[in-house]
């Protein structure tokens, strides 16, 4: 039985490695190269007047092509397993008739499952890591100058989370045996793995939603106003007051910020209205003068910014939770795959 799996899945597992076997060889190529230029340019830069800063934006910009798409590439891997892996797996046997034969050659229908699902499950999961590793490794000093760029891509973000780490794995692993599951249930390989590419993305995009965030209370954290937070900065008609528009940025770069409010001294909520002297004070409009001093006389009125998010330092613990959630779900397909495979005639 392992043997037939292994001829039915052959030529799928051929060109998966075959894929990634020319992915690593290009990010082996590039990946020293792309390092040096990094150290080089953090060792010049730390003279400039600005810091890093310049360096880390023209940088990141550089090579923002390449990062976004092996974020993409990433971010389908796991969907196309269940498309081309999980969906078509049963479907193609109960298609043709297939699994008839095979049940009359004293292969258990358990047995049977058991050997299709671990095998090319585990397939699934090992692929899905190694890309992680691989990008991972290559993508690193690419993934530093994200983070301290205005607005970032902080590694706890939503983003760089999915394609980071772990959680690959099992995001592979829980797309698989949920095509499995679909095509089990659907019986038409189509109609399977449109479900299953439909059913995933929902997932996808309601864990950082309505999952991710409440994994641990967030931490809250008051900080100033100044140019790294400042979206905007204006006056209503006729020398009203104050305008701001502020990011919802983490303390931490590479943490993850949920959500922000304007707070006054005594630590209530405003709008973003301030009431503040405009067409003679501090925060007039003066290119001369910059915006300095209107962030002196904020902070002197006791303006902040409080802010909800998850620190850089949950980054591993939330992977290990996240990545334990899809092996549950995964193990709970599989386990009904089991049941529902004693009506299959």
């Amino acid at each position: 039985m392992i043997w037939l799996t292994w001829r039915q899945f052959r030529a799928a597992a051929a060109a998966t490695a075959a894929a990634l076997a020319a992915l690593a060889a290009v990010l082996a190529i590039t990946g020293p190269g792309l390092a040096d230029d990094y150290a080089t340019g953090l060792t010049g830069c730390t003279t400039q007047s600005d810091g890093c800063s310049r360096f880390l934006q023209n940088f990141f910009h550089d090579n923002q092509a390449a990062f976004l798409g092996l974020t993409a590439v990433m971010l389908a891997l796991p969907a196309l397993t269940g498309l081309f892996w999980g969906a078509p797996m049963i479907t193609r046997e109960l298609e043709a008739g297939t699994h008839r034969l095979v049940w009359n050659q004293s292969i258990t229908r358990t047995r049977w499952l058991a050997i299709k699902l671990g095998l090319t499950g585990l397939a699934a999961m090992a692929a899905a890591g190694l890309a992680s590793l691989a990008v991972s490794w290559w993508s690193g000093p690419i993934d530093k100058a994200a983070a301290a760029n205005e607005p970032g891509f902080p590694r706890m973000g939503t983003l760089l989370f999915d394609v980071r780490g772990i959680v690959p794995i099992g995001y592979a692993a829980f797309a698989f045996v949920l095509g499995v599951t679909v095509g089990m249930l659907v019986r038409r390989t189509l109609p399977a793995m449109a479900i299953t590419l439909a059913v995933f993305a929902a997932v996808q995009v309601a864990m950082p939603l309505l999952v991710r965030p409440y994994l641990r209370p967030p931490v809250h954290a008051t900080v100033e106003i100044s140019m790294s937070n400042l979206e905007g900065l204006g006056f209503e008609r006729g020398g009203g007051p104050l305008r701001l528009q502020l990011r919802t940025l983490a303390p931490d770069k590479n943490g993850w910020a949920l959500s922000s409010r304007l707070v006054d001294t005594s630590g209530n909520t405003v709008s973003s209205t301030v009431p503040v002297s405009t067409t003679s004070g501090p925060c007039a409009p003066d290119p001369a003068r910059g915006p300095s001093a209107c962030f002196a006389e904020l902070k002197r009125l006791g303006y902040r910014q409080e802010v909800s998010y998850h620190p850089s330092s949950r980054f591993w613990a939330f992977q290990r939770t996240e990545t334990g959630i899809y092996t549950i779900l995964a193990l709970g397909l599989a386990g009904f795959c089991f049941r529902r495979l004693r009506r299959v005639s």
